[in-house]
């Protein structure tokens, strides 16, 4: 299979991910420019972490206008696989693939840690090769407090659309572990259909033994598992 990762000014992991999908998963990757409209028929599309546009209004809501955004909505409205990590969650809620919004941490602090996730949804297109029950994977963020009113967040719950939640290392979800405020310690979603996921974790940064954690590949091991298969 083939990804395309998008590159918008002020991408910082988008290198991070081409080399996790060519170097660990073995598969052909592109980059994607922000002003071309060529998805360069990939099969799966990665939004990377960063800064885009330098977060200046909104994380995301300027990214969200970028002319290679349009074919990726039109990607993912034709039920194309779409995973945006970190700043690429909050391009996914800006573009409306995603519900809700990512504000400014409870702290108001930008946080660079480990954190713990429970995987709570082990039937997607992004986390079905997952084997754990909790995760460590790393955040990077200022504004990863995920936030929707209470028919979102019920919406939600009630179609079992939250994949990852802050946890302790045990799985507990409690307060004590929620490093930014979310809401029912929400940190990654699916869309309805079930092929667009948004995350704030970095699970790149965590895929390759030389880092001592490879708790991030399974996310990257299910996307390939399940999109390969759609492709026999």
């Amino acid at each position: 299979m083939k990804f395309g990762v998008v590159t918008f000014p002020g991408s910082n992991c988008d290198h991070d991910c081409y080399s996790v999908t060519k170097d660990v998963m073995r598969q052909e990757v592109e980059y994607l420019w922000y002003k071309d409209r060529d998805l360069k028929k990939s099969d799966c599309i990665i939004l990377p972490g960063g800064f885009s546009y330098g977060d200046y209004l909104r994380c995301g809501a300027i990214a969200r206008f970028a002319p290679i955004m349009e074919e990726v909505i039109a990607f993912a409205k034709k039920g194309g696989p779409v995973i945006g990590i970190c700043n690429g969650f909050q391009v996914l809620v800006e573009s409306g693939l995603l519900p809700g919004a990512l504000i400014r941490n409870k702290s108001l602090k930008f946080i660079c840690e480990d954190v713990y996730l429970k995987v709570d949804n082990k039937k997607t297109l992004f986390s079905s090769c997952i084997t754990k029950d909790v995760i460590k994977v790393p955040i990077a963020h200022g504004e990863g407090q995920y936030f929707a009113d209470a028919n979102v967040i019920e919406q939600l719950e009630k179609e079992n659309r939250v994949v990852f939640r802050y946890s302790g290392p045990d799985g507990r979800v409690i307060d004590d572990f929620n490093p930014n405020g979310s809401l029912n310690n929400i940190a990654g979603i699916v869309s309805f259909e079930g092929n667009v996921m948004g995350m704030m974790p970095h699970p790149e940064r965590c895929s390759e033994e030389i880092l001592n954690n490879t708790d991030g590949r399974g996310i990257f091991e299910s996307i390939v598992a399940g999109v390969s298969d759609r492709l026999i």
